[in-house]
């Protein structure tokens, strides 16, 4: 990356996790760097937060930020459920802390964060311009790519207390196009789902009435208060010299969980690797995450059918990278 002796003047919309990290890196690299962020002020997008412990690779964390360890995941077939050893473990991280440390860091290091400022075109009188504005990027449309494919995500939270030994383990329920999950927090339950945008709310509903134990009259009421996100599922890079997407603006999300931090983080890294070479970029980015968005996909879709047909074939426990898996 180039240094002080060659300043650049960069645009990042929108101020997330992946937007803020660049920020902070870029700045840290000696350029002048705006960050317009649409909201009055740092907010964290609906996530539960498991992220694997690569992410202190990026950067320090302290304990406010960890709400608990999780060390393994039980997946639940019809038939069978196999236990997934998490290598590395992950953590539950409150996203709202993290994006508010990451703001810090960048305007320690010089980053200018501009609220209330909505982006309906891409910025002006800057050198490179990077869209970090999420799943449905204002700056995607603008450069008339095309938009990737969704699933939905929903959340909502029950004050029901975990026993102390489920704070190490999540337990997910594999549907057609994605799964439902169950993770245990210090302060309750959180129940979500990811599916298809038109069937998510309906089997949400149908899952979350089969699988917990709760006061059912009280369901309604929670059900108005979940968060929802949008979670794209394939890669859009443009073909531009001075502007290029980043997280979920580029779609850059694992097939098999939805999660896109560690990704995105990765992914960022190359940016700046590679900054002010978007080009060179674009083109690490493909080589990098297309074959595991390709195999992710296949592997995923290849263990669902084998664990809701072929129960027997698939083992017990498993240990597997998360992250990064060999397949």
């Amino acid at each position: 990356m180039l240094k002080n002796s060659s300043k650049i003047k960069v645009a990042i919309v929108g101020a997330g996790t992946i937007g803020l990290y660049l920020a902070w890196k870029l700045s840290q690299a000696g350029h002048k760097v705006i960050v317009f962020e649409k909201n009055s002020k740092i907010l964290a997008k609906p996530c539960s937060g498991l992220i694997s412990e690569r992410l202190k690779n990026y950067l320090s964390l302290d304990n406010s930020l960890i709400e608990a360890r999780i060390k393994s995941c039980l997946i639940h077939f019809p038939k069978k459920t196999t236990t997934l050893n998490l290598k590395p473990i992950h953590y539950l991280i409150n996203s709202q802390k993290l994006n508010e440390k990451l703001a810090r860091l960048a305007e320690s290091s010089g980053a200018e964060i501009l609220f209330n400022h909505l982006v309906d075109e891409i910025p002006q009188g800057f050198d490179k311009v990077i869209g970090s504005d999420g799943a449905l990027s204002k700056i995607r449309k603008k450069l008339g790519l095309p938009q990737p494919s969704f699933r939905l995500g929903l959340q909502i939270f029950i004050p029901q207390q975990p026993a102390a030994e489920e704070l190490e383990q999540v337990e997910v329920w594999p549907i057609q196009n994605g799964f439902f999950w169950r993770i245990p927090r210090t302060n309750g339950t959180e129940y979500g789902l990811i599916d298809s945008p038109e069937t998510a709310l309906s089997n949400f509903k149908k899952l979350l009435f089969h699988y917990r134990s709760y006061d059912l009259g009280k369901l309604g009421k929670v059900l108005e208060e979940r968060k929802t996100a949008l979670i794209p599922s394939s890669l859009v890079l443009p073909k531009n010299k001075n502007i290029t997407l980043s997280g979920d603006a580029a779609g850059l999300t694992k097939p098999w969980s939805g999660g896109g931090v560690i990704w995105g983080l990765r992914a960022a890294e190359i940016l700046i690797k590679n900054f002010p070479d978007f080009e060179k970029y674009h083109q690490e980015i493909k080589k990098f995450f297309g074959p595991k968005i390709l195999k992710g996909k296949f592997s995923t879709h290849l263990t669902y059918f084998l664990g809701n047909h072929f129960p027997y074939v698939l083992p017990s426990k498993i240990s597997r990278d998360n992250d990064f898996p060999i397949f």
